[in-house]
């Protein structure tokens, strides 16, 4: 199974947090990320977004064939995505756009067994592989002013 946690791209200030949408900055950031992960990204890939509108325009970036999800919202825990996207025993390739801290905190618990509150830059991606014997590969973690 492969999993990209992606952060949701750079968004505006205020309230309802909900509906903040994403700046020129982040549009750009998340179309430029969109265009690296099409590329590699199978065609079968799963993508499920947070229901935060910045989290939608990110995913749409890369498709419209997404799935809103609570398990991976505002409100998730780390424990929450990793079950959502199911890791690390599920097939296939999923995306999963979203917050911080939580993305950071399930990059953590994937790769220790651990939440931690690892940070994970506005717009960036950390993509993970589990393999057989338990073990679980960094394929790569890039931001997408490296892209």
């Amino acid at each position: 199974m492969e999993l990209i946690l992606w952060r949701h791209a750079d968004a505006e200030d205020g309230v309802p947090d909900e509906e903040r949408k994403l700046t020129a900055k982040g549009e750009k950031q998340a179309q430029r990320m969109a265009a690296w992960l099409k590329e590699r990204l199978p065609k079968d890939a799963v993508v499920l977004a947070s229901s935060t509108r910045r989290a939608r325009e990110t995913a749409q970036a890369l498709t419209r064939k997404f799935e809103t999800s609570r398990e991976v919202g505002t409100a998730a825990t780390p424990h929450s995505v990793l079950k959502a996207a199911g890791w690390p025993g599920g097939a296939g390739t999923v995306v999963v756009v979203g917050h911080q801290p939580t993305l950071g905190q399930a990059a953590a618990l994937a790769l220790t067994g651990k939440p931690a509150d690892w940070s994970i830059k506005k717009g960036a991606i950390w993509w993970l592989e589990s393999r057989e014997r338990d073990e679980t590969v960094v394929r790569t973690v890039i931001g997408p002013d490296l892209v």
